[in-house]
């Protein structure tokens, strides 16, 4: 049965608002799963299971899944059909919105590794990102489905188009890799747009600790993306201009150069606790 007729069967249709875009290749779902599960066993937080096209390949790999599922109409759905697993410990449905649950309270629940997982509705995937990137210390890995244009702002290099603040916050943490890309016909229903698979696995250390001095320099720099950093970073800490001009100097960094041509390590000298003043 086809996961329209399995909806249709239970007077359901995607939820437009929940931004449900459901997984329908077999073969996706693996290859995410083993990306989520290398080595296997462990536990996987699981953000939006849907029907549970992913959560079953996951169950083949991982020791314990963990599943947040918003959708107040599929939850019993899951809970049915994987009943066994649910009663065998190995499965956890969390009926919640993902922003509201703390992730690494359901995680700690189970083994090593750890990992968060899950087809990112597009509404809230730079937001669930964040949140990703917040716990990257103490996870060990995350594989994300995403828009393609988001996968191509999360493997952006400096000077780039594509490369923005997201690129940079996200770099900071995680080593970003295009695990595959995926056609809209592979989902139901089909998007306007093409999808990837992204693997982030974390930076031992980060590249940049995300101080708010860091923070607020990676934004003010794409916050006026056609400026110099001289007019971008003007007042930037409540610095005069020969003061920032000084504190730039002592990084390495000309305020002649865009933001977008600085890498992580370049905002993170400039942010540093200490640099002068």
């Amino acid at each position: 049965m086809s996961i329209a007729e399995r909806l249709r069967s239970r007077g359901l249709s995607p939820k437009k608002r929940f931004g449900q875009n459901f997984l329908l290749d077999p073969g996706t779902c693996r290859a995410i799963a083993e990306a989520a599960t290398t080595p296997a066993g462990g536990t996987v937080l699981e953000i939006g299971p849907g029907l549970g096209a992913l959560t079953r390949p996951l169950l083949d790999r991982a020791q314990r899944v963990v599943a947040i599922e918003r959708d107040r109409d599929l939850v019993p759905i899951l809970r049915e059909e994987l009943a066994e697993p649910i009663e065998a410990g190995r499965v956890e449905i969390i009926e919640n919105d993902a922003m509201h649950v703390d992730w690494m309270a359901a995680l700690e629940g189970g083994p090593e590794p750890r990992t968060i997982a899950g087809n990112l509705p597009y509404q809230i995937t730079g937001a669930l990102l964040e949140r990703a990137v917040g716990l990257a210390s103490r996870i060990d890995r995350a594989v994300f489905m995403v828009q393609a244009e988001v996968a191509e702002r999360l493997l952006a290099p400096p000077g780039s188009k594509t490369y923005g603040v997201l690129t940079v916050f996200t770099q900071a943490a995680f080593e970003v890799r295009r695990v595959l890309s995926v056609k809209a016909g592979a989902f139901y229903p089909r998007p306007e747009v093409d999808s990837a698979v992204v693997l982030l696995v974390p930076h031992r250390p980060a590249r940049a600790e995300e101080t708010e001095a860091f923070r607020e320099a990676v934004r003010a720099a794409f916050g006026a993306r056609r400026k110099t950093l001289r007019n971008a970073w003007r007042g930037l800490y409540g610095l005069s201009l020969e003061a920032l001009e000084a504190r730039a100097a002592e990084a390495g960094i000309s305020l002649d150069a865009r933001g977008e041509t600085l890498s992580v390590e370049q905002f993170a000298r400039f942010a540093a606790p200490g640099r002068g003043a």
